[in-house]
């Protein structure tokens, strides 16, 4: 379903397809981290990330911060939640019955509204300059040592245009691997008849060439290549995660549309290892038909990330993975004649929980009309610290690259303390 309302219309392809196979459900779990129960504790108590990316700008006022009755706030009502005194949209009705578990930040301002700029500023923490994201900063301090999965692994339905996966300066292995859906890699298992033997060598013959290009050239795209080569090896290392059908259980819960599927497999990942899953529900550029595409992307959303954040918590994962719903920006407080919301970096509003997080809080506010913040004003720099310190780095400090000194957090922000546990 194609709809082109203002923006590059490839924005606003609503993916349907329903991919063959799927995240093994049953098959995978806290069993295959390790036979003891000491192990197990171990792997819950590693840090990790799960980004959920609401692609194209959510309504704040169909989510986070509804304001029914106003002159702004469309047909939707607000609804109580499981934290007295805090209401959301009747849009996230399953959210709402688990917002102990999560805190909302209502006060963001990131002075832009474009799709790429604000996409990289809430990846980045900084307007301009060749930074990592924060999935790549993950992956360089959280991944363990003897991770078997890449650490940061980003399951979406389209390509991605950044160098070297967001990684920046800390090198093409720590950019995201990007999944297309619950696919595995593609071209990676040998041909038929090749046994591992002669699959080894050919993989060392690559190797050789790899040499003799570095030997002439700049090594930048060979070692970009060959980083995603070896993450996706690993991913096939463990294909089981692919393979096979998800139970009728799980499939019963979380739904068998994409955005369920994408969310067993970030279960999975994340149970295996993964120091930062993405996972991007694409379609909230509502310039026209804000309401209706709302219902629909929404009713979609709500259901399947509860279902993966019940499973985190029942695995006692919750307290050791910090979790992050976010987009580039939100949308405008005025309906346009279309009946849509355009953008609007000025006033509006993330969820976040889990590790770090002080559960059921609201940070800031924004005035009765939803045109402004009107208390405790931040910006993406200031959730980037948040997120790292939740996670329990410091991102006050510079990264460990040796003879270059680089803050991991932008300098001139600083954390939501009162965010923090």
């Amino acid at each position: 379903m194609r709809r082109n309302q203002g923006c590059n219309p490839l924005e606003h392809v609503m993916a349907r397809r329903q991919f063959l196979g799927g995240a093994a459900a049953g098959a995978i779990g806290m069993g295959v981290l390790g036979h003891h129960a000491q192990a197990v504790q171990l792997k819950r108590q590693e840090k990790r990330i799960l980004q959920v990316f609401l692609q194209g700008g959510v309504s704040q006022l169909e989510s986070w911060d509804p304001k029914p009755g106003t002159v702004h706030g469309g047909p939707f009502q607000a609804i109580p939640t499981s934290v007295p005194g805090i209401h959301i949209s009747e849009l996230l009705p399953n959210i709402a019955q688990r917002m102990h578990n999560l805190s909302i930040v209502r006060s963001i301002n990131i002075k832009s509204n474009d799709h790429e700029q604000g996409r990289q500023f809430m990846e980045k923490g900084r307007r301009v300059g060749d930074f990592p994201y924060v999935g790549a900063v993950a992956s360089k301090y959280l991944t363990p040592a003897d991770s078997q999965l890449p650490g940061y692994v980003h399951v979406s339905t389209r390509g991605i245009t950044d160098v070297a996966g967001g990684a920046a300066f800390l090198g093409a292995r720590h950019g995201q691997l990007k999944l297309e859906g619950v696919k595995p890699p593609g071209n990676l298992a040998p041909p038929e008849g090749v046994d591992a033997l002669a699959d080894a060598g050919r993989d060392q013959l690559r190797l050789q060439f790899n040499q003799r290009f570095v030997e002439r050239r700049s090594k930048a795209l060979t070692e970009a290549y060959d980083a995603s080569y070896q993450q996706a090896a690993k991913l096939m290392s463990r294909k089981e995660m692919f393979e096979g059908r998800a139970s009728k259980q799980d499939l019963d819960r979380y739904g068998t549309h994409d955005f369920g599927r994408y969310c067993l497999l970030a279960r999975n990942l994340l149970e295996n290892g993964a120091a930062c899953v993405k996972v991007t529900h694409h379609g909230y550029d509502s310039h026209a038909e804000n309401f209706n595409f709302h219902l629909e992307q929404l009713g979609e959303f709500d259901k399947p990330f509860c279902m993966l954040l019940d499973d985190l918590k029942a695995r006692g994962m919750l307290e050791s993975t910090l979790v992050v719903i976010y987009s580039e920006f939100g949308r405008t407080p005025k309906v346009n004649v279309r009946y849509g919301r355009d953008h609007w970096g000025t006033a509006w509003s993330v969820a976040l929980g889990g590790c770090g997080i002080q559960p059921g809080a609201v940070i800031g506010k924004t005035n009765d009309t939803g045109t402004a913040v009107a208390d405790r004003e931040v910006d993406a720099g200031h959730l980037f610290h948040t997120y790292l310190q939740a996670v329990g780095l410091d991102s006050t400090a510079d990264h460990d690259m040796p003879g270059r000194s680089i803050p991991i957090g932008d300098p001139s922000a600083e954390s939501i303390k009162e965010l923090l546990v």
